[in-house]
């Protein structure tokens, strides 16, 4: 009786609440939970976007990614709060509505790059279309790609289509100074110049992000191409990983020489990825957060 009773409550529950990755109540944001605030009229700001760069990136991305996840079944929802001086985003669902909340305030900080923003937004659709691993749920379905897959996604796929017509090769070109770790890394992994400067890019905006999670920390230790983090998961971790083990994420991610047009699973880790079972050595989802699954496909 109390199991039954326990099975009635989890439908209310799922029934009465919208799914959320990424949740408002800010336990699950693209960042964890801070109480930074970054107004829009907040005197002696440095760096971050301006709100027609903010509009701009959001732009491209949704207008790419509409009608894909209309083939997936939902409808594409995009909020724009640039007034609001929240430091985060968040991913939704609310019946067939998939919604991205995106914040003036996150854009708005001095380490966040355009680049590094168009991530943040790719990395909220990863959470609606991602593919696994997903994250646990114990009250609902698991629709929700977890935040270390969802980061690989961003790099792996949403980024390199929504700058596949960019002039890359110029956009990099006038970046501050690019590692060379990161610069070696590209060139070895791909052959195509098209994709090698994608992959700085990616790398670059995997670095613009890392930093923020750094200032949130209020740490000092910088997050690098060539330190990645040595922790090795006993089982794939659904949270936040550290921000070294994030970029390790989006390195691998812009390296894997998996093509943007061959889509991730639900239920397949392998499916569209660059994966041990595969024999790939690069690009792989870093061990300080997932876990292979032994014999997958």
């Amino acid at each position: 009786m109390k199991s039954f009773k326990q099975g009635l409550l989890a439908i209310a529950l799922t029934v009465a609440y919208p799914v959320m990755a990424c949740t408002p109540d800010g336990t699950e944001g693209f960042v964890p939970e801070n109480n930074m605030k970054i107004y829009a009229n907040q005197k002696g700001r440095m760096g971050g976007l301006s709100e027609q760069q903010f509009n701009d990136v959001i732009t491209k991305v949704e207008t790419l990614y509409a009608p894909i996840v209309s083939n997936y079944g939902g409808n594409l929802l995009v909020e724009r709060n640039w007034n609001d001086p929240t430091v985060n985003a968040y991913a939704q669902q609310m019946g067939k509505t998939w919604k991205v909340s995106m914040f003036g305030g996150l854009a708005r900080h001095e380490t966040i790059t355009e680049d590094g923003f168009a991530l943040v937004v790719c990395h909220e659709l990863g959470h609606h279309i991602g593919g696994a691993p997903r994250k646990a749920s114990q009250w609902a379905s698991s629709w929700a790609s977890n935040e270390g897959q969802s980061d690989y996604f961003a790099n792996l796929k949403c980024l390199r289509k929504v700058w596949q017509n960019d002039d890359n090769q110029a956009i990099v070109r006038n970046m501050m100074p690019v590692p060379a770790t990161l610069r070696r890394a590209c060139s070895s992994a791909h052959t195509w110049s098209a994709d090698y400067y994608m992959c700085i890019r990616g790398g670059m905006a995997g670095m613009s992000v890392s930093r923020l999670f750094m200032a949130l920390r209020n740490s000092t230790v910088e997050p690098k191409f060539e330190t990645p983090d040595t922790k090795v998961v006993t089982k794939t971790d659904d949270n936040h990983p550290a921000y070294q083990c994030r970029l390790d994420t989006y390195f691998q991610g812009s390296l894997c020489d998996r093509s943007m047009n061959e889509d991730v699973s639900a239920t397949s880790e392998v499916t569209g990825t660059c994966h041990g079972s595969l024999g790939d050595k690069v690009g792989l989802r870093p061990l300080c957060w997932f876990k292979p699954t032994a014999n997958a496909r």
